[in-house]
């Protein structure tokens, strides 16, 4: 092994020289019950629109729909395993719920880089949850992303 190369690089995803404006990625996930069930346990979220199909159904949403904050986990994913990936950390997301997501919708989370910071090393993303050509959650992220230069 090169005496040069460090044994976690291996884990470690892009780093603020790899990256340049219009750089896109996405995760896709089908949201399931059990999906939601769990959430709502995870996260203390036990509202039941989320939970109570006879209690949704006289909502405006004629139906259980997933947890916002669930949905938007996904742009997470996306920041954290594939752009720019492991080692950059979240400093902010801005979201805006634009529509329900229900049990067996695929959500595809999108991230697009739109501007680099380089004096911070931060990235700004424009990040968007869609399900069936429809915008579901639209928002900006800031990432801190390490730099190959100490």
């Amino acid at each position: 092994m090169d005496q040069m190369t460090n044994p976690m690089d291996k884990l470690h995803g892009l780093y603020f020289e790899d990256l340049e404006v219009g750089m896109h990625d996405v995760f896709a996930k089908t949201i399931t019950d059990a999906d939601i069930i769990i959430f709502a346990g995870i996260s203390g979220d036990t509202n039941p629109v989320h939970l109570n199909h006879e209690f949704a159904s006289m909502t405006m949403f004629e139906g259980r729909i997933a947890h916002g904050m669930l949905t938007a986990a996904f742009i997470s994913t996306v920041i954290g395993t594939k752009l720019p990936g492991p080692g950059c950390i979240y400093v902010s997301q801005a979201l805006r719920f634009k529509a329900p997501v229900k049990v067996g919708d695929t959500v595809q989370a999108h991230c697009t880089v739109t501007k680099m910071i380089p004096e911070k090393k931060f990235i700004e993303l424009k990040t968007q949850c869609i399900v069936a050509g429809k915008v579901v959650i639209d928002g900006e992220a800031t990432i801190m992303v390490p730099s190959r230069v100490k």
